[in-house]
């Protein structure tokens, strides 16, 4: 498997065994491939099609080792302009009974958390903002996350999470993930006057 197309092709196609180690590598080619612009297109069209390339997968293994290997990618997404692009499938990972692809979402969520937060982090720094995401374009974008995020935490919450003080005490849960991805948000937006 020399590229990523054929990795992915076997992760969706071939025998349980196949499809685990060429999830595994997706990171090795990913390291391999600096400079290659071909590679780096062939990575945008993955990540544009994995909402509707995981709907047609069926096997929980599969399910897994697709979505591990697009977190591996994801970073590398096209879609500056609109960074919250596959947020509506990623929350639907977030409720996922495999923990696996749970952490892996709450990964590819955090990553965009970063250049959402970029302009309350470091107000005024022109030189970081650059031509990147406009503030009140981002500000929405984590308004909208953050209500569908606590919309979703109040839907999963069980009496049992009652005694757990610490989101790390938590057993594995989606509950957990949620809890997860708000306290990356809340690190990120922490400033005396934010509303987040």
């Amino acid at each position: 498997m020399d590229t990523f197309k054929e990795c992915f092709n076997t992760i969706l196609h071939g025998n349980e065994k196949d499809s685990r180690l060429a999830a595994r590598q997706v990171r090795k080619l990913l390291y391999s491939s600096r400079g290659d612009r071909e590679k780096f297109n062939e990575i945008k069209d993955i990540i544009n099609s994995a909402p509707d390339e995981y709907s047609k997968i069926l096997d929980g293994w599969r399910q897994e080792n697709f979505v591990m290997a697009i977190s591996v990618i994801y970073f590398l997404h096209d879609k500056e302009s609109q960074p919250d692009f596959l947020f509506p499938w990623l929350f639907q990972l977030l409720q996922h009974p495999n923990g696996y692809i749970r952490y892996a979402v709450v990964k590819m969520i955090s990553h965009e958390i970063g250049p959402l937060t970029v302009h309350i982090r470091f107000p005024g720094d022109k030189s970081i903002l650059g031509e990147r995401l406009k503030p009140e374009k981002a500000d929405n974008i984590l308004h909208t996350l953050v209500i569908s995020l606590n919309g979703l935490s109040i839907a999963l919450w069980q009496p049992k999470y009652k005694k757990y003080k610490y989101i790390d005490s938590l057993p594995p849960s989606p509950y957990k993930s949620v809890q997860m991805v708000l306290a990356e948000l809340e690190d990120s937006c922490h400033q005396e006057d934010t509303n987040y």
